[in-house]
């Protein structure tokens, strides 16, 4: 437990995420941009947020929206220029709102101009900056499987025979080579260029897959397709500590910026290395509740049934997890992660304002500093696709071809999808009911709208005192401004027992107590005495009604 004036900076923020291409289009080409961000950020503000993450807004081809980088020192012009960052830059300054970047340095884009050299000549300097490798009798190094689930992680290179160059994700993301000390400094020295500009910090991506195995063995297949698992030899390997202590040290913490890592593969027992008072990052996503409707990892057209007591007790087995050693980033949605009323809430009645407070209040509630996907303060819901082609999302075609080829349906393959793509977060973000939902003028959006119910939009939330946009304004108070302050941000987790499988209850500090009936059925719940600060219902009686929640100070 840390005091008032010793608490680390970060510890206060909340993080609004934003995903460029979706939030606002100024200059109408269908496509969001710089300068749409920096004219909304008042609306932000009032929110009550107090640092924006951008996704990617790197040069890029787009292959992978962005997480492609062809140039990590320029801004892709389909989203404005430099001129344009700064000004987003010294806006939010003027408001008081921090900038982080998203920080992709597992792999570049096949359009970076090292990999073009790497590829024009395999006497450059380049061709250690990233991993290729010769295969075996016309087939690649090892039968490794890429995460974005069809085909090989190896690549071969375009006229070099028996020779390939290794992806973790799509070919068009070459990985990295880490094992090369100049590489390493090339990116220390872009990362600190960054932090020059007035940047407070990073989302850092993938990162725990900077380190792969050097035997480049093969490993026992896991489907029909003979391959296996990349992630079984290049995430959070053995020496991966050494590159991001490293790491750290020439970059991170000498600008005291703060780090959010997407840390997959990291066990409990580990997070003090990742988080603790010498860790690598401020604080990291934790996935094991966020993927609790996946059966494995990165395939997910493989579901579980999964219950809100399982659900409640992979969040506690979290918190304390994380409590014990550091601090965590919690969240519900991101550009990655289907929409949460669509995910969390199986009755389709209630995907409306009253279960969207109820997953807000949850989570919100958590130690650690909450991050709110654009969007998710509005009550969202996925868009539904009757065709596999109208898909952007590289992984979901991926998952598609892969459900196929495990014996599903098209329509059952189909159906995974639609539930689970990433296209579901990253549809255009509606500001009012006007055409494209005030996304822009007019001219037809990257990726469609989802449709929504009526009234969900800024607009008609932002003027509605029982709106899910408001609701997100209050939690942002009482965490930021209110008696309870001490509480939500200082405060200890602990989890609660409700005595009923379909309530998830906890308490934060002294006085701060929550219960979310996580089901349609009305929950008995022995609550106890004190002020309500919050509730999705008009009263409270002696039972929760379905997906009540409540914040309740006790005495």
């Amino acid at each position: 437990m840390t005091n008032e004036t010793s608490r680390t900076w970060w510890q206060q923020e909340i993080f609004y995420q934003i995903y460029p291409a979706s939030f606002k289009d100024s200059n109408n080409d269908g496509i969001g941009d710089l300068p749409g961000i920096t004219a909304e950020l008042p609306k932000l503000k009032e929110l009550g947020i107090t640092t924006i993450w951008l996704s990617p807004v790197y040069k890029s081809p787009m292959v992978d929206n962005g997480y492609d980088i062809a140039d990590y020192q320029a801004i892709d012009p389909r989203f404005g220029t430099m001129t344009d960052f700064d000004q987003l830059m010294a806006t939010a300054k003027d408001l008081g709102i921090k900038v982080v970047m998203d920080l992709v340095v597992n792999h570049t884009s096949d359009q970076h101009r090292w990999f073009q050299a790497a590829l024009k000549n395999p006497a450059s300097p380049y061709r250690d900056f990233y991993i290729f490798r010769q295969g075996h009798d016309g087939q690649p190094p090892n039968n490794w499987r890429s995460n974005f689930g069809a085909g090989s992680s190896w690549t071969a290179v375009p006229g070099e025979p028996n020779t390939y160059y290794h992806h973790v994700f799509s070919p068009q993301q070459p990985d990295l080579n880490w094992e090369n000390p100049k590489l390493r400094q090339a990116i220390y020295s872009m990362i600190n260029w960054w932090l020059a500009k007035g940047l407070a910090g990073f989302r850092v991506d993938a990162i725990t897959f900077i380190k792969k195995d050097q035997d480049f063995a093969s490993i026992t297949p896991d489907g029909s397709d003979g391959l296996g698992k990349v992630k079984r030899k290049t995430e959070n390997r053995p020496g991966l500590d050494q590159f991001l202590k490293e790491l750290n040290v020439a970059t991170f913490k000498p600008a005291n910026a703060v780090t959010i890592g997407e840390a997959s593969g990291v066990a409990y027992d580990q997070l003090g290395d990742f988080i603790g008072e010498n860790g690598y990052f401020s604080m990291i996503f934790d996935f094991h509740y966020a993927d609790i409707d996946v059966a494995s990892g990165s395939e997910w057209f493989k579901q579980t049934n999964w219950t809100p007591k399982m659900l409640g007790k992979a969040i506690a087995k979290s918190q304390l997890a994380i409590q014990k050693v550091g601090w965590g980033a919690n969240f519900l949605e991101n550009h990655d992660q289907p929409r949460s009323l669509s995910k969390y809430i199986r009755e389709p009645q209630y995907r409306n304002a009253i279960g969207a407070k109820a997953l807000a209040l949850l989570y919100f509630g958590l130690r650690g500093c909450p991050f709110i996907y654009q969007g998710q303060e509005l009550g969202m819901v996925n868009a539904v696709r009757t065709n596999i082609d109208q898909f952007n999302d590289l992984s979901a075609h991926d998952n598609y071809r892969r459900a196929l080829a495990e014996g599903y349906s098209e329509a059952d393959a189909l159906a995974c999808v639609n539930r689970r793509s990433r296209d579901n977060a990253r549809t255009p973000y509606p500001w009012d009911d006007s055409q494209n939902g005030g996304f822009n003028a007019g001219h037809e959006p990257w990726l469609p709208l989802a449709k929504q119910a009526a009234g969900v939009n800024w607009q008609a939330e932002h003027d509605d005192p029982n709106s899910v946009w408001t609701f997100y304004q209050t939690l942002c108070r009482l965490r930021n401004a209110s008696p309870l302050r001490a509480d939500l941000i200082e405060g200890d987790f602990a989890p609660l027992d409700a005595h009923n499988d379909n309530v998830i209850a906890y308490a934060r500090g002294q006085h701060v107590q929550i219960f979310v009936n996580l089901s349609s059925k009305p929950a008995a719940v022995d609550l106890p005495a004190g002020h309500v600060w919050l509730n999705n219902y008009s009263d409270v009686g002696t039972s929760l009604q379905p997906y009540q929640a409540i914040l309740i100070e006790v005495k």
